[in-house]
């Protein structure tokens, strides 16, 4: 086992935003995690990254308490990937990118050759090599998050954390962004990403969480999770989910009144 999140309390302040989530996330796999706004993803995903503190429950990496490593620690083993934002430095995409190698530089130490030479090498697993003098305020929304993306990779992560890595961008660059979180996978990184469309975990998870009022209500594949039962439970409108004949996977549609 990889990490293992054990009934795992999380919130702000004195207001606990959810409790008792369990779940497991072993090497090369894609955990997808669903659920309507004020569900406390983002919140989960803090906890998750050591931003905030546990309120009961622990998180473990291979065994070892998170909550007992040093930050800088943490930041080498899991990676954030945000929204793709508009930055107000005009940095290029190499300078973005190489600085996902700040967590494994010394205190005020400079990036050196390894870290240049990770940092190509992540523009070149994104495929954005030709991106990398370009100002990274000047491309578009698509190419910024494959940017941050591999911002994230050179650091050398075990784990991905992608909070809502499609938001925002246009039908052809979500399924660009799947398509490399599928490729990142296979080399072995585990990744946790949230999305508001079911229809992006068939394209691209293993598993599935269903996050609702802080609980999780569901935990499995996707066909046996993403159903119009649950899904109807969960988001609180009727939803069709419509295998697609000889994929293997299926889309959702709501059905309007």
């Amino acid at each position: 086992m990889m990490l293992a999140v054990e009934d795992l309390a999380f919130g702000y302040g004195a207001r606990t935003v959810g409790a008792e989530v369990s779940f497991s996330l072993q090497a090369g796999e894609v955990l997808c995690l669903l659920g309507p706004n004020g569900g406390g993803k983002t919140t989960l995903f803090k906890t998750l990254l050591g931003l905030l503190p546990a309120k009961a429950g622990r998180i473990r990496l291979d065994g070892a308490d998170l909550s007992r490593w040093p930050r800088a620690r943490v930041a080498r083993a899991i990676a954030y990937v945000p929204q793709a934002h508009a930055a107000f430095f005009p940095f290029t995409v190499r300078e973005v990118v190489l600085m996902g190698r700040a967590a494994r530089l010394k205190p005020f130490a400079g990036p050196g050759r390894a870290d240049a030479e990770a940092a190509e090498a992540a523009l070149a697993t994104l495929g954005i090599g030709h991106l990398a003098e370009r100002i990274y305020t000047e491309i578009s929304g698509g190419e910024r998050q494959m940017a941050l993306i591999a911002r994230a990779l050179a650091g050398e992560p075990r784990i991905l954390v992608m909070d809502e890595p499609t938001a925002s961008l246009d039908f052809g660059n979500q399924t660009r962004v799947l398509e490399q979180v599928r490729r990142l996978s296979a080399t072995g990184i585990a990744v946790v990403l949230s999305t508001h469309d079911p229809g992006h975990a068939f394209l691209c998870a293993d598993r599935v969480a269903l996050l609702h009022g802080g609980r999780l209500v569901a935990l499995g594949r996707p066909e046996d999770t993403i159903t119009p039962a649950i899904l109807a439970r969960v988001y609180g409108v009727a939803v069709a989910v419509v295998p697609l004949p000889g994929h293997g996977r299926s889309v959702c549609t709501p059905i309007l009144a």
